[in-house]
């Protein structure tokens, strides 16, 4: 069993092989007119195709909805029974069928030309009438299927994939794709979590620990325990100018004592804190408290103006610590 096992695998990684080869030589052209096609696409991508093939085009569909190029999928079976519907001028198809000759496939083939959509085809037979049909012609040709008897889809559905993988990172290359895009498009999930922005986590109104610059050191003691986060923010106008924490509040005693608590605000704190912006990554914060060795930062907008605080403790649910 794992000698077959292993076959499989082999049998699979030479078509990816193959298919990096092409894209070097003969399919180089194919495909960066392909890319150029979909990033001019008006409408959205319609992806087809058939039992196995269907499974793949489902999933290059919903790469590139992830990756910020509309797609949906059409099931060419469904499509000639109401679902060609779908198809709306500025479209632009892209079709997979190993043997090019797909019955359902041919049968919509009509409809994409009557309303001259473009046509995109993923098959292995460059002579078959899907090939032929179409305006680019990207070949998923592979020397043999991975199953013992040469018949399953395995290494011509592997081989789609990847392409159509291919594809839809290309494109999202060409359109400047970026992390911020993939974190505003994934926002459930592990993903979702990881790439949270530091807007959604901060506590805000009344939850800030924040007193005003004129504040006896009493009003700060009885705020910092009230909010519970080991800090305050001074804040001026609506403008932030300084923090306390309980490490201040520690080394302010030992030199001061008692008089400590007749003091104000702007006397102890620390000016020019460590501060983030709302718009922020989860993970930005993350770092700026790691390598500072703080457990809070306040989120202030481009003029200072306190928006918020965060936590470690916040961080905690977006499985970064």
């Amino acid at each position: 069993m794992t000698n077959t096992a292993e076959n499989v695998i082999r049998i699979e990684a030479e078509a990816l092989r193959a298919l990096a080869g092409r894209l070097h030589g003969a399919m180089a052209a194919p495909f960066a007119g392909a890319v150029e096609l979909l990033a001019g696409c008006s409408g959205r991508v319609v992806v087809t195709g058939m039992g196995k093939s269907g499974i793949v085009a489902r999933k290059i569909a919903a790469t590139l909805s992830s990756m910020r190029t509309p797609a949906l999928f059409m099931h060419p079976a469904e499509a000639v029974h109401g679902d060609l519907g779908m198809l709306v001028g500025g479209d632009v198809v892209l079709a997979l069928s190993t043997s090019g000759e797909t019955e359902e496939i041919l049968r919509v083939l009509a409809t994409i030309k009557r309303l001259q959509l473009k046509l995109i085809a993923l098959t292995g037979d460059g002579r078959s009438t899907l090939a032929q049909a179409a305006d680019i012609l990207l070949d998923c040709s592979v020397a043999r299927e991975a199953c013992s008897l040469g018949l399953a889809p395995t290494a011509s559905t592997t081989v789609m994939m990847a392409l159509g993988d291919a594809l839809a990172v290309a494109l999202a290359e060409k359109r400047g794709y970026k992390e911020e895009d993939f974190a505003d498009l994934h926002p459930g999930g592990k993903l979702g979590k990881k790439l949270a922005r530091v807007r959604s986590l901060m506590r805000t109104g009344d939850a800030i620990p924040q007193v005003r610059p004129e504040a006896r050191m009493s009003e700060v003691i009885y705020e910092m325990s009230r909010k519970g986060l080991g800090i305050t923010t001074v804040v001026d106008g609506g403008r932030l100018v300084g923090v306390i924490s309980d490490g201040d509040l520690r080394r302010l005693l030992e030199r001061r004592g008692k008089d400590l608590l007749d003091a104000a605000a702007a006397e102890c704190m620390t000016r020019s804190p460590h501060v983030i912006a709302a718009d922020e990554f989860a993970a930005s914060a993350l770092n700026i408290m790691e390598q500072k060795k703080i457990t809070c930062l306040p989120v202030v907008d481009a003029e200072k103006r306190l928006q918020g605080i965060l936590h470690l403790h916040d961080l905690w649910g977006t499985q970064l610590v």
